[in-house]
């Protein structure tokens, strides 16, 4: 009975570590910048043609002429070093050797840059995830489930606020 009992103690961290917090886009925004975006005027969605294929749509809004909070870098620095869940859509940036993404940007809707404004930088979050994803279709929603950093980052394509080292990326059931 007593080593049942030791195991029930030495597992329980463990358990209640493993369950990641299921979090949405809106817990990414410090309240400052979710009222802003509450107040924004309607933007248009006339950014330009798709092309078919084209994996390497440009996230950044440099020379936009956007309210103040679609260029914000603020975050909620409670999020840091979270065991989140978080659904997306990726834009794909780094494949192995066998073609699978293990870089890409998650961001909250599909086609960001392409038919509508990028999302703002803490709106971004770069994902690692080494062991590879096979993206063919970056309107098909993932769920990814790691721990999630603060972490000011800056490519050619886009300035993100967010980091995760992915330790599962799924597609997206309607979970």
């Amino acid at each position: 009975m007593l080593r049942l009992l030791l195991a029930a103690v030495l597992l329980c961290p463990l358990l209640l570590q493993a369950a990641p917090r299921v979090v949405d886009w809106l817990d990414l925004l410090p309240e400052e910048d979710y009222q802003a975006m509450l107040d924004m005027p309607e933007i248009s969605h006339d950014w330009g043609e798709e092309i078919p294929g084209d994996f390497t749509s440009n996230l950044r809004a440099d020379d936009r002429d956007l309210p103040e909070v679609m260029y914000s870098t603020r975050v909620v620095e409670a999020m840091h070093g979270q065991q989140v869940q978080l659904g997306g859509y990726p834009v794909p940036l780094e494949t192995d050797e066998r073609g699978r993404y293990i870089s890409f940007f998650l961001v909250p809707y599909a086609g960001a840059c392409i038919h509508v404004p990028p999302p703002p930088p803490n709106q971004i979050v770069l994902v690692d995830y080494p062991a590879g994803f096979a993206i063919e279709d970056i309107y098909q929603p993932l769920w990814l489930t790691g721990q999630l950093q603060i972490d000011q980052t800056s490519n050619e394509l886009a300035d993100a606020s967010y980091r995760m080292r992915a330790d599962q990326v799924r597609l997206y059931q309607g979970e």
